[in-house]
């Protein structure tokens, strides 16, 4: 009985050595857990800071470009106006549009767009009216895809009678040459 109490006694002492020893593990690995999140806290702390000055300097550039072009810009206008003023005072005369000034593409694009959208108001309609409105609209849909099929096969017949035409002109700048060049062998 003293044998079996002695071996469970070396037994639970093991046992609680061991416990110890994982315990002292447990504590070390979740340092290193704890320590690791704190480094990569700081690592995405540093990126996100990187980051946001990378924006800066980009935000800069692009508004320092900016402001450059928009100086070239102004001292071509000027530029230009000197150059018209010189002009309507040697003689020369320049005619005026009604005071409208040229559209760019994109003003016109943006102009052509806002006047083909169409504002959709269906907060207030009932079904019958908004089954209707959706009948509207495909019905528009469908003729803007007819009116993109047609333009679509009207660039491409004329790019073929484009090519057709390069075609024939350097066919007929060949046989000029080439009749050229047999006039100059008979003189």
């Amino acid at each position: 009985m003293e044998k079996d109490l002695t071996e469970l006694q070396t037994l639970i002492e093991a046992h609680f050595e061991s416990r110890k020893k994982e315990e002292e593990e447990l504590i070390s690995l979740t340092d290193r857990i704890d320590k690791r999140r704190s480094e990569r806290a700081e690592q995405v702390r540093i990126r996100t800071e990187r980051e946001r000055e990378r924006q800066n300097k980009l935000a800069e550039e692009k508004a320092r470009k900016e402001d450059e072009e928009a100086k070239k810009k102004a001292e071509d206008d000027a530029k230009k106006k000197k150059v018209l003023t010189s002009l309507n005072f040697s003689g020369y005369k320049t005619e005026k549009k009604g005071g409208m000034k040229k559209q760019t593409e994109r003003e016109k694009k943006r102009k052509i767009l806002s006047d083909r959208r169409k504002e959709l108001h269906v907060d207030h309609l009932k079904e019958d009216k908004l089954r209707e409105k959706a009948g509207d609209l495909w019905q528009w849909i469908h003729q803007l895809e007819a009116e993109k099929f047609e333009l679509q096969y009207q660039h491409t017949r004329q790019k073929y009678e484009v090519t057709v035409l390069r075609n024939r002109v350097s066919d007929h700048q060949k046989n000029t040459k080439g009749s050229r060049s047999k006039r100059g062998l008979r003189k």
